[in-house]
């Protein structure tokens, strides 16, 4: 099944993301059979990263809640709000 984790940073919490960073895409890039899609959520301005978007294929909530508790964002305290769903793809058709 596909979940959309959507996680919303912290306000102020730049310095923190910018020093997790690494690690964390270190992180997700050993994880890449899972996570469909991955990739930082832009301020107005379009450049400022304030949070991240997950596509995961999982067996259940449960698995992508462990995903999600061994990152190293998660970690590292950078959201504010983290929200988990399931998630049904339409388009493109596969």
């Amino acid at each position: 099944m596909l979940y959309v984790l959507m996680c919303e940073d912290k306000p102020d919490s730049q310095s923190l993301r910018l020093a997790t960073r690494d690690a964390h895409l270190t992180y997700v890039g050993n994880n890449a059979e899972s996570v469909r899609l991955a990739g930082p959520m832009l301020g107005d301005d379009g450049e400022q990263m304030v949070g991240s978007l997950f596509l995961i294929e999982a067996d259940d909530a449960d698995a992508v809640r462990a995903f999600h508790e061994a990152d190293p964002y998660t970690r590292a305290g950078l959201w504010e709000r983290v929200t988990l769903r399931p998630f049904r793809q339409v388009l493109p058709r596969t």
